[in-house]
């Protein structure tokens, strides 16, 4: 095959093509290695500790905050045994990495704990409001009505505001609404309990309403 005849230029036309093919497989294998080990390492939130800690030195934090100075990794992990605790890899990109003496399980333990209550927290704040407006001469139709209504909407956890607009002479005997709220919360007392009693604000009577807690 001579160097100027279309075979050998094929050839390697075919050689470069393969290489480049291969270096691209290559590079694309790598990538997805990449990002699977990526997202491994994102789903799994524990932290290096002890012998797991591959820095040479580290800053040192001790068990009440205190700061005990950059110190080789051995008698970082020496001062950790001495107080039977664990040494924490918390800040891995510090110049040097810093470490903290601690009980690493009840970290742990305390950390999920605070997660549960601010999941619960975020729940109660997500709760929907409905309002139902009642009135003082409400039909006893309209009433069932609105307690059928407001029973649905708290068996799915959520809270409800009654209120009632007081007009022209009903200011006077603002307790005739307050009957008609009291009436109302009887009427849900097997699944709601009372978060606010029914209080004047203005013209508006209001009262509020919350799911029943287990117990």
């Amino acid at each position: 095959m001579y160097p100027h005849s279309p075979d050998y230029v094929w050839f390697w036309v075919k050689a470069l093509y393969n290489l480049i093919y291969m270096n691209v497989f290559v590079d694309t294998f790598v990538f997805i290695f990449y990002v699977e080990v990526s997202f491994i390492a994102s789903k799994n939130k524990d932290l290096f500790i002890n012998e797991k800690i591959r820095a040479k030195e580290v800053m040192v934090i001790g068990p009440n905050g205190e700061q005990l100075g950059v110190k080789p990794i051995g008698d970082a992990l020496t001062l950790a045994n001495y107080a039977g605790f664990d040494l924490v890899l918390i800040n891995p990109n510090g110049n040097p990495p810093v470490c903290k003496i601690m009980d690493y399980n009840k970290y742990k333990y305390e950390t999920k704990k605070k997660q549960k209550e601010n999941m619960k927290k975020q729940r109660e704040n997500n709760l929907e409001l409905k309002e139902y407006r009642l009135s003082v001469t409400i039909d006893k139709h309209d009433f069932d009505t609105r307690v059928r209504n407001s029973s649905k909407y708290l068996e799915k956890g959520h809270r409800v505001k009654v209120t009632i607009r007081l007009k022209g002479r009903e200011m006077a005997h603002p307790e005739r609404g307050k009957e008609v709220l009291l009436r109302f919360k009887d009427a849900v007392s097997d699944i709601a309990d009372v978060e606010k009693m029914p209080t004047l604000d203005g013209r508006f009577m209001i009262m509020m309403l919350m799911p029943k807690k287990e117990k």
